[in-house]
């Protein structure tokens, strides 16, 4: 039976308190704090947004979790792709959920890794800070072969495990900003060779892109085995026009929040896809909506104006987009799950209910 398409989500792991956050916003800041302060922005802006049936969750109980899976599975979910902080030196933050998972067998339902390999900094997570000086909470760090090799030993275990999502029998393996390692090509070759020295039969690179798709040459030439591609400054020009975006571009960097980064959703969901979406070794990526001013204040960018109707229109665009790919590279990356300090969910809240999931739904299963 042909595969319409291989889902795979992306899933925050900040839905719990842990130290260093404490330490910035708060005792008990996690990323429903900016969630619950939200304001509509504009007329008909859509904040607060609010969770509907699992409420506001705890990532670290176990039947939260297993909620998450059932639901995203019966929507036609593949797995999630847990976003993995390591920032060098053994440094970890928001690994407990998925060690959890990992180490109790549930939920049983797939997942992989992306290395979220970015500093931490006082703007990333909340709107409170937008007018103050960037300070850094955690810096990402590469140490060199040393912390590479302990790096792939501590995420060996799920490589290992049955429930991990693979491509032509090598586990999958996405890193969110490749350029930034001083050496990719080392990175990749010393983690391919550890991999077939341990049992596996490679890994399966994949490097987030979201810039013009014409200069994504480099990241095959490093390894790669597929790019991860998200046209949205592509997308945005053609949605407001390429000299009214670099206007107010302009406007922002000089004076703030003086006039708001706001889209219309199917306006960009229009133009977002491009011809290298086509390629076996590019793996697009699907967005159910977006407004970051949960975190970001006037500074956010926004996708107004977005509907379950629209997103399926945008599924079924996608769709046709990787239909004559070999069956394991229709690959979807869905972003995200539960990113709500994003706007970007796939989860019910009180306005949508199940329309978003109902939407995927209907087109891949």
């Amino acid at each position: 039976m042909s595969t319409k398409a291989r889902v795979i989500a992306f899933y925050l792991p900040q839905f719990h308190p842990i130290p260093e956050n404490d330490k910035f916003w708060g005792k008990g800041f996690t990323e429903w704090t900016n969630v619950g302060k939200a304001k509509p922005l504009f007329k008909g802006h859509y904040q607060p947004r609010v969770p509907a049936d699992l409420g506001y969750y705890d990532l670290r109980m176990p039947e939260a979790r297993e909620a998450q899976a059932e639901m995203a599975k019966e929507a036609g979910v593949e797995g999630f792709m847990y976003w993995h902080y390591w920032f060098g030196n053994g440094k970890r933050l928001l690994e407990k959920p998925f060690n959890e998972v990992l180490a109790s067998g549930k939920p049983d339902f797939p997942f992989c890794l992306g290395w979220a390999n970015h500093s931490w900094s006082t703007h990333s997570w909340n709107s409170e800070t937008q007018w103050q000086k960037d300070q850094n909470i955690v810096e990402q760090l590469y140490p060199g072969k040393e912390d590479y090799i302990n790096h792939f030993n501590t995420v060996l275990p799920a490589f290992k495990d049955k429930r991990y999502i693979t491509v032509d029998d090598k586990p999958l393996f996405l890193i969110y900003a490749a350029k930034d390692i001083p050496d990719p090509k080392e990175f990749i070759d010393l983690w391919r060779e550890l991999a077939l020295k341990n049992g596996l039969k490679g890994i399966h690179f994949v490097a987030m892109h979201g810039g013009w798709m014409n200069d994504i040459q480099e990241y095959y030439d490093w390894g790669f085995d597929a790019v991860n591609s998200r046209a949205l400054w592509h997308a945005e020009a053609k949605a407001k026009g390429k000299y009214q975006k670099l206007v107010e571009h302009k406007l922002r960097k000089k004076f703030g929040g003086v006039t708001l980064d706001k889209y219309d959703y199917e306006k960009v969901m229009k133009h977002y896809f491009t011809e290298f979406d086509k390629k076996d070794n590019v793996y697009p990526t699907v967005i159910p909506q977006w407004d970051r001013s949960a975190r970001s204040g006037r500074r956010a960018v926004i996708y107004h104006g977005s509907t379950p109707e629209l997103f399926k229109k945008h599924l079924e665009e996608g769709l046709e987009i990787i239909k004559d790919k070999p069956e394991e590279n229709k690959i979807l990356f869905l972003k995200s799950w539960n990113e709500w300090a994003e706007g970007n969910y796939m989860e019910p809240d009180l306005k949508f209910g199940h329309g978003y999931l109902d939407a995927l739904k209907s087109c891949v299963k």
